[in-house]
């Protein structure tokens, strides 16, 4: 009969492909959030593997009393929120003129934007940049390098293509400027596509630890992912090698980091996703 979903061996073996990815996916934040509830000695003799053995919450308290830990989440908000405010910003201002075929020399500018994407000059270079004018040990040494992502400026610009040029026309008539045009119109209309990007920034800047462990020389300035990468590979006060470090820091107390730093992410990405994958499939269209 006419709607009813039939089941074919296609669905069922793509069914299954799915379950076990979905299963992969799961079972290391599952092991990592059971590790962080379970005792020591649990941990240490490897009983651990679903659920959480000996169930005890002390090692988020510990991760909590930790001055480090609470003082590297609030850097890293800090640097997420600001970063990703800057960038979605620069990205959307840059992206429009880009989008207007009548641009003075847009296609040099393109091809000079994309060659970016293949020659960079490497990390020597940028840190004499930002050494010479002063933005080591700031913020601004982690936002004002990375303003602009050339992929996420190529899927905005493509978006903004894809826009009915008759409502721009419009505005023009109605006596409306280009920075009107973009701020009141263009950029509310662009809701999926800005969501999209802007989640790609929020994971960068998130996830970041190599640019703070080059530009910035204060501790008390960490981010919360290279403190976790130096209670994953470093025992401060111990000279052991890097791997008995790491073996001595405690299990439990690392994996509760771990979880505490995935939490945003956790909760920000259900509400974004639906404009994620609307947003760059838009972006791609023509026509």
């Amino acid at each position: 009969m006419v709607g009813e979903s039939r089941i074919t061996l296609f669905g069922l073996f793509n069914g299954l492909v799915l379950t076990i990815a979905a299963l992969v996916t799961l079972y290391p934040i599952v092991y990592i959030f059971a590790i962080s509830l379970s005792g020591t000695s649990q941990v240490i003799q490897g009983n651990v593997w679903l659920y959480p053995i000996d169930l005890n919450f002390k090692a988020y308290v510990d991760v909590l009393k930790d001055v480090r830990i609470p003082r590297a989440y609030l850097n890293t908000i800090l640097y997420t929120t600001l970063g990703t405010s800057i960038n979605l910003l620069v990205t959307a201002i840059a992206a429009y003129p880009l989008s207007k075929p009548d641009f003075l020399w847009r296609k040099y500018w393109m091809f000079g934007i994309v060659l970016t994407m293949f020659l960079n000059p490497g990390i020597i270079p940028n840190y004499l940049i930002v050494s010479e004018l002063g933005l080591t040990d700031t913020v601004w040494s982690l936002v004002i390098p990375n303003a602009i992502w050339t992929m996420e400026l190529i899927i905005l610009k493509s978006f903004y293509e894809n826009m009915s040029s008759q409502i721009r026309e419009a505005a023009l008539i109605d006596g409306a400027s280009e920075y009107r045009i973009l701020f009141n119109i263009v950029i509310p209309l662009s809701k999926p596509a800005l969501a999209s990007i802007g989640l790609f920034y929020f994971m960068g800047h998130w996830n970041s630890f190599f640019l703070p462990m080059i530009y910035l020389n204060d501790s008390d300035m960490y981010p919360l992912q290279v403190v976790l990468r130096d209670m994953l590979i470093f025992n401060e006060g111990s000279g052991a090698s890097l791997v008995d470090a790491s073996a001595l820091a405690p299990q439990a107390k690392k994996n509760a980091t771990i979880v505490l730093s995935m939490v945003p992410v956790l909760l920000i990405y259900p509400f974004v996703q639906k404009y994620f994958a609307k947003g760059v499939m838009l972006g791609a269209e023509k026509g």
